[in-house]
């Protein structure tokens, strides 16, 4: 997706495209969304390229670009390192979009780095990470598929650990103010001394 953020990026340098093996020097879209700036910019731009969504989503494609860094966001992540992007329960809050494309296609990218970005709680002070998913909520990408989970705390990197660490690593990148509770989750729900 194409939004108002990457237009800054390009003005000052900061996304160049110049290290791409596929579309070297150009920005490449399946759709575009955001304010009359964004449409301004993308308007008969060389530099930017709009191309049918099954291929700009398909990890064959992605991955043969190297150092794919891949960053989505998710409305909640469990101790396990089961990510929710799509729902809040059972309400259907947005859509999967390329999510599990561009964060598979990334782990395949030579040196890539798949990111899952949250804030470490909800406007109303609930914490994102989570012992347990909410009843209903649906999981876009797998614990399998799980590499970086972000929050302003900090990073917790989880492919290949086992629970233990993943929910360890977890509790650390959570709102301080849920620490304690999670660890309590992670001993009673998980089984898992910490």
């Amino acid at each position: 997706m194409f939004s108002d953020g990457l237009i800054p990026l390009v003005k000052n340098g900061v996304i160049t495209n110049e290290h791409k093996e596929k579309h070297r020097r150009h920005i490449v879209s399946g759709f575009v969304v955001g304010s009359q700036q964004v449409y301004d910019f993308i308007d008969d731009n060389p530099l930017v390229r709009l191309l049918d969504i099954a291929y700009v989503n398909d990890t064959a494609v992605i991955r043969q670009n190297p150092k794919v860094v891949a960053i989505n966001s998710a409305i909640e992540v469990d101790l396990s390192g089961q990510v929710v992007s799509d729902s809040i329960g059972t309400r259907i809050y947005s859509g999967v979009g390329g999510q599990m494309d561009f964060i598979r296609g990334a782990a395949l990218s030579e040196g890539g780095k798949p990111v899952i970005a949250l804030p470490s709680t909800t406007s109303k002070g609930l914490s994102r990470i989570v012992g347990l998913l909410n009843a209903g909520g649906g999981v876009v990408t797998t614990r399998a598929h799980a590499h970086y989970i972000v929050t302003e705390y900090g990073i917790a990197y989880l492919y290949g650990r086992n629970l233990r660490e993943r929910a360890k690593a977890l509790i650390n990148i959570a709102h301080p103010d849920h620490r304690e509770h999670l660890f309590k989750q992670a001993r009673e729900t998980w089984k898992l001394s910490l």
